[in-house]
């Protein structure tokens, strides 16, 4: 089994488009492990980011891009009794950490400094056949399709950034920067917990906008100051910034009311040019939020499969492995939010 190889996208090196189709060995099983055959992977804007060689994480070349797949339990390591094969599953991401760590004993794995993920830090899963450990999966409900529990991870990604910490509550009115999956997601999830939501964006971004509206959402190009103090003048109760751009930290600190929040998901290399000194000023609450763990994927997967949480209108297409280069261009040319690749 184990000198079975298969196409796969690999990232090979630092240089900008090093990224192509590879045969690949099928991997083998440790004790914990299984082997998934992966029937579906959403394309993440890291993913574009590993091709464009604008990465800013490190990565262990060459491995196979990634990391929101979901497919079917292939092969068991010795000590899996909970799982068999033909399961349908879907993966979380931390593939390597120290469970026995600090952080992973409080069940915040996701945290741990030691956390290795898929698609960088080992082999991803835009490939038939991917190692996972077992401790990662969860049952895909009855009702819903792999290329949608494909999409799980950047759902956990918005209900970490928006409902985990427990900030957002019936009538709350929110403010999301950035239109991306992850934006979009954001502002479906504050809906879901009772706020009013307004996603902002520019021109450039309608496309994306309008599938926001779907959601229930305000739409807003450019400066959403109006839209946040039309109540009472004080701002909106939280801020989730999904740009990650130094500008719209900026923004979102004009536009929260004091004693608000802040959850910054979106990453920004580039150094701040502002002072910060309103955070002091408003009493604001300035909020990290990475990746996610169990308890937030199993109550993803039941949004989802209720419908609660409706994923169809983020999927912009399904994209043989073959034609992974379209996928990965029409997601980055802002043409649609989520492409999803088949492997074969």
């Amino acid at each position: 089994m184990s000198s079975e190889m298969n196409l796969g996208v690999v990232h090979y090196a630092i240089e900008p488009g090093s990224v192509e189709l590879r045969e690949i060995q099928r991997p083998t099983p440790g004790a914990d492990d299984i082997i998934m055959e992966v029937k579906a992977v959403s394309v993440c804007g890291s993913d574009l980011h590993q091709w464009h060689g604008t990465q800013s994480w490190p990565v262990n070349f060459p491995v196979a891009l990634g990391h929101e797949f979901c497919g079917v339990v292939a092969e068991v390591g010795s000590n899996v009794s909970n799982w068999k094969v033909g399961d349908r599953v879907v993966s979380e991401t931390a593939a390597v950490c120290d469970m026995y760590s600090p952080m992973s004993r409080q069940g915040l794995y996701n945290l741990d400094p030691s956390r290795k993920g898929f698609g960088y830090g080992v082999s991803g899963a835009m490939t038939k056949y991917v190692k996972v450990a077992s401790r990662l999966l969860h049952a895909i409900p009855k009702n819903l399709s792999f290329e949608h529990a494909a999409m799980t991870e950047p759902c956990a990604v918005a209900y970490s950034a928006t409902i985990a910490p427990g900030r957002v509550r019936p009538g709350d009115r929110i403010v999301v920067m950035g239109p991306g999956p992850i934006g979009v997601l954001c502002a479906a999830m504050a809906r879901i917990a009772g706020a009013e939501v307004a996603l902002v964006g520019l021109e450039r971004d309608r496309k994306r906008l309008e599938i926001a509206k779907g959601y229930g959402c305000e739409v807003i190009i450019g400066d959403p100051t109006e839209w946040a103090k039309a109540v009472d003048g004080l701002g909106a109760d939280g801020v989730v910034d999904a740009a990650g751009v130094s500008t719209s930290l900026k923004i979102a600190m004009n536009v929260v009311r004091p004693n608000g929040w802040i959850s910054k998901v979106g990453w920004g290399p580039q150094p701040l040019d502002f002072s910060i000194d309103p955070l002091v000023q408003k009493n604001v609450t300035l909020q990290g939020s990475f990746s996610h763990n169990w308890p937030m994927w199993e109550r993803t997967l039941r949004l989802m499969a209720t419908g609660t949480l409706d994923v169809a209108p983020i999927l912009g297409g399904v994209w043989k492995i073959q034609d992974w280069k379209e996928a990965f261009e029409k997601m980055h040319s802002g043409e649609i939010l989520k492409s999803v690749i088949v492997p074969e």
